[in-house]
């Protein structure tokens, strides 16, 4: 069975996928600028008022955060969310 027809059933279409790399991206981005910063999850996770945990599954992509929640851990890192229309 050809890759394309596995990911149909496994309910894996392109918009999916972007979606996945998305979502990727901006935990990379995340982790990333935390290690720039030197901060650990828990260093971070005092600064947002958070517990550590929320971070961890932020990072391991566990859970889906919330656009308020995304926003707290931001913040101390000095990054934001930019919208734009997609072309």
């Amino acid at each position: 069975m050809n890759a394309l027809i596995k990911n149909k059933k496994a309910g894996l279409d392109m918009t999916n996928v972007k979606e996945c790399e998305k979502k990727t991206k901006l935990v990379h981005a995340i982790i990333d600028r935390r290690h720039e910063l030197g901060l650990s999850q828990r260093d971070l996770a005092k600064l947002c008022h958070l517990p550590q945990s929320s971070i961890a599954r932020l990072e391991a992509g566990i859970t889906p955060s919330r656009l308020d929640t995304l926003e707290k851990i931001l913040a101390p890192l000095g990054l934001t969310i930019e919208i734009k229309k997609e072309p």
